[in-house]
């Protein structure tokens, strides 16, 4: 009789517990109505206790059993790949039902014993430094290098992921612009803690809710630490045969100052002016020729500049940036470039036309000394509510070059002056007005002197020039100087994620071409080299444009669709030339561009651009100019014009956690011209004349990248393919020839730890070169094999040993086969309590001191063969600080 009336009581308790409970049901749903499963549901108090939880069903469905009757529970709502929700279960209950929107996922880090860390928060992604880091590393360069997805070139440019980054930011300040070659030598790996490649970059704060930006951009977190003190070192090396090689260089990263200076100066073949080198140079539409004249110079061989180059140089960098407040900063880049080389090289060129072969050789011994004195400052205000940023440049550019020559056994002497001397402003102001639209202003001036003077001894091509007798002399002379300006005004509409732009404004280019072509004669008379040889050519180039741009951004979806619209005009003449001419274009320029991102960490995008474009003064002047020892051209056509489209389309994918990044990508173009230029070529002369002629060029472009870390290797791998394919025309010597030009490339490489003590690197890199003229079945084929590899050890923990070398093998079927094995060595013991270096090194260990490389095109192949320095052995110390 007791058990039956517990078990009643106990019934009784249950049943009297079961109805005072209060069950909680709701439904969960994306954005697109469609339920969402698995989604966490918590129920909490004021405090953040945890009363109860639930997890939805297939149907979004869920229910919470809970003894509480208040009010001001909450409920929260958690699924990875959705942002997390919290509402006041009052407010729940009018509904029933929640909402979750998708958001990017924040990748947590990973963290496993001796394997390195990576992190991914929205769209930046974090390397940590010290996981990719050695003991033989000794600055920032070294270590992005074997970060995966990372790629440095041999100048310095650095791409993530297949795609050029656009700044090197330190601790989130531009203090190098894209200059930042000086920033990955100079900038020790221990002072930074972790890179950061950030994704979608947009600097201007104003901009940055409505990002539609596809620049990449990298950023080194100075470690605390680090930013309280100066940091440089001091390096002096001498070697033989008499060479010298000299650096200082200091560096202060905190929040109010920030510089890095730098001294430099060597004659071991570094060129110091890689620093100073703009990778994404900002494009405008002051087109205008570079110097129009040179000596007629090959160029470098292709070959690391340490082993080709000749010089003296020696090299000021000054890069400063103060900041008044968050918001204000003075940036000033200041440098100064001195270089003195030398170039010996031969040459032998080699025309195939149809019933006709064209030969040429030259010998030049060249002395060049470029000089180059720069400086913009830079003040720019960056707030929500405001942008502001005004650049000023000075630069002055003066070049010299002599040289002996020899053109098919005739010897001659020349020399070349030049000296471009630039001053220009840019300004630019935005303003978030109250109503949340956005004024734009900006303002370009520019002010360019280029004159440039060529003189010749004895003078050449006498039977052209000079009715067949020998003259004293022959000299060029031009000038190019330049004013232009470009204003507009634009206001953004900001309406959710849609964000409408209206653009208007104008811009004028006046320019002047003069120039002479004089010779003189043994008895020291001055006279023209030939009728038609001055030019006294006005130009002016105006627009007005309008633009309408439509942009509109989500979480998965970037697009914008671009319109200019604009009315042309250019007028040009030249009295020597009876040259007066007027041409009015209106164009519309339209573009595309989006982007889909399939996955948090996976995107594709495509574009697609019209252009139409107009020539340039270049394209217009009647009187021949002498461009170089052996080139004379001139124009008889109008103004070149030209319409292309466009298109590209890319994917690009990475597994952060796994680390493992790859890229795909396609271009294709396709442009329609109305001028050609037409050679005339004979063994010791070039003519070029531009005439109206309509013709065709396409283009098709492949390319694709994969690198991914090898966690049991410890290395990171990398490999890549690329295909290029062109289609166009020449005129030379009144043959029509269209020609096609393909080449593939093949890459792979490896950064390895072999063991704790030991590392290795290889990187191959094969062409293959295929071009031909389709209607004369002239053809010519080239491969070059080029790999390098790198040998490091840590020995007694101080002592650090380097062995690389780098092997070319090319193949031409005209030609014997070029092989060339380069070999270096170098031995650097650390004197730690001293913070000092000491090194020894030989470089060209098999004292190489020749090289020879190919150039080829459809129905032309170029042998240069070029002098270079041999073995050279250098000691260095470096004090650190």
């Amino acid at each position: 009789m007791k058990k039956v009336l517990f078990m009643l009581i106990v019934m009784s308790v249950s049943t009297v517990a079961a109805f005072s409970q209060k069950q909680i049901k709701g439904k969960v749903k994306d954005i697109k109505a469609k339920p969402l499963p698995s989604v966490m549901v918590s129920l909490k108090d004021k405090e953040g206790s945890t009363l109860g939880f639930s997890r939805t069903n297939e149907k979004g469905d869920f229910v919470i059993n809970t003894d509480e009757t208040s009010n001001d529970l909450i409920l929260d709502f958690s699924i990875l790949g959705f942002e997390k929700k919290s509402i006041k279960l009052a407010d729940f209950n009018n509904s029933g039902e929640i909402v979750l929107a998708e958001s990017e996922i924040s990748l947590k880090t990973v963290e496993v014993k001796n394997r390195p860390r990576l992190s991914s928060n929205g769209d930046t992604l974090n390397y940590k430094t010290s996981d990719f880091a050695d003991k033989q590393d000794r600055n920032i360069g070294d270590v992005l290098r074997k970060m995966p997805g990372i790629e440095v070139a041999e100048n310095g440019k650095i791409s993530y992921n297949g795609k050029n980054i656009s700044n090197m930011y330190i601790d989130g300040d531009n203090l190098l612009e894209d200059k930042y070659g000086i920033g990955t030598k100079a900038i020790p790996h221990g002072a930074v803690d972790k890179v950061q490649v950030i994704e979608k970059d947009q600097p201007i704060k104003m901009l940055q809710k409505n990002n539609t930006s596809d620049d990449v951009a990298l950023n080194l977190v100075i470690k605390d630490e680090a930013k309280l003190k100066v940091m440089g070192e001091v390096k002096a090396g001498l070697g033989t045969p008499e060479r010298f090689d000299g650096n200082v260089n200091a560096m202060l990263f905190n929040k109010k100052v920030k510089f890095l200076n730098n001294l430099k100066g060597n004659n071991i073949g570094i060129d110091p002016g890689l620093d100073l080198m703009a990778f994404n140079p900002i494009a405008n539409d002051n087109s205008k020729p570079g110097n129009l004249l040179s000596a007629g110079a090959a160029g470098v061989p292709n070959l690391p500049q340490s082993r080709s180059l000749f010089n003296k140089a020696g090299q000021a960098n000054l890069n400063n940036l103060f900041k008044f407040n968050n918001d204000l900063q003075l940036r000033a880049n200041v440098s100064y470039l001195y270089d003195e080389r030398r170039q010996i090289y031969f040459k032998s060129s080699e025309t195939r036309l149809a019933g006709q072969t064209i030969n040429y050789q030259e010998n030049q011994d060249n002395f060049l000394n470029p000089q180059k004195l720069r400086g913009q400052f830079t003040l720019n205000g960056n707030t929500d509510g405001y942008y502001f940023n005004n650049v000023f440049v000075a630069e002055y550019n003066p070049t010299r070059t002599n040289s002996n020559v020899f053109i098919n056994g005739i010897g001659a002497f020349q020399s070349l002056r030049q000296d471009m001397f630039t001053l220009s402003n840019d300004l630019g102001y935005r303003k978030k007005l109250k109503s949340g639209n956005m004024l734009h202003l900006s303002s370009s001036l520019s002010r360019t002197t280029q004159p440039e003077y060529l003189d010749i001894k004895p003078g050449l091509n006498e039977e052209i020039l000079n009715n067949g007798t020998p003259y004293a002399s022959l000299n060029q002379y031009l000038d190019l100087p330049t004013l232009y300006t470009n204003n507009f005004a634009s206001m953004a509409f900001p309406s959710g994620k849609f964000v409408q732009t209206y653009r208007a404004g104008f811009l004028v280019q006046h320019q002047n071409l003069s120039s002479d072509l004089t010779k003189m004669q043994t008895n020291g008379n001055s006279e023209l080299a030939a009728p038609g040889t001055l030019n006294d050519l006005n130009w002016l180039r105006s627009r007005v444009y309008l633009e309408n741009i439509y942009e509109y951004t989500t979480d998965k979806i970037t697009a914008a669709v671009r319109v200019p619209v604009s009315y042309n005009n250019i007028s040009y003449d030249d009295a020597n030339h009876s040259v007066d001419k007027n041409l009015e274009r209106f164009f519309i320029n339209p573009s595309v561009n989006f982007k889909y991102q399939t996955s948090p960490e996976n995107y594709v995008s495509a574009a697609y651009i019209f252009r139409n474009n107009l020539g340039t003064i270049d394209d217009v002047y009647s009187g021949t100019v002498l461009r170089n020892y052996r080139s004379l051209f001139a124009n008889n056509a109008p103004i070149s014009e030209s319409s292309s489209h466009a298109f590209s389309g890319n994917f690009n994918f990475r597994k952060a956690i796994e680390m493992i990044f790859g890229n795909v990508g396609i271009t294709y173009s396709i442009t329609d011209l109305n001028t050609i230029s037409a050679y005339t070529l004979t063994n010791n002369t070039q003519q070029r004349i531009v005439l109206p002629l309509e013709n065709q060029m396409k283009s098709l472009g492949v390319n694709s990248g994969l690198s991914k870390y090898l966690f049991a290797l410890r290395s990171t791998v990398n490999a890549g393919f690329s295909y290029s394919h062109s289609q166009f025309q020449q005129l030379q010597n009144n043959q029509l020839l269209p020609f096609e030009a393909d080449t593939y490339i093949y890459k792979a490489g490896i950064e390895a730890k072999l063991t704790k003590f030991m590392n290795f690197s290889y990187t191959g890199t094969f062409t293959d070169n295929r071009n031909k003229a389709t209607n004369t079945g002239i053809g010519t084929n080239f491969q070059q094999l080029r790999q390098q590899s790198g040998l490091t050890a840590t020995v007694l923990k101080s002592v650090f040993l380097n062995l690389s070398a780098e092997h070319i093998f090319t193949k031409q079927s005209s030609q014997a086969d070029l092989k060339y094995l380069f070999a270096d060595f170098n031995i650097r013991y650390k004197v730690l309590k001293l913070k000092t270096d000491l090194e020894f090194g030989i470089t060209n260990l098999a004292n190489v001191k020749r090289f020879e490389a190919i150039n080829v095109s459809a129905n032309a192949l170029t042998v240069g063969r070029y002098e270079i320095p041999g073995r050279v052995a250098m000691f260095r110390v470096t004090f650190n600080y």
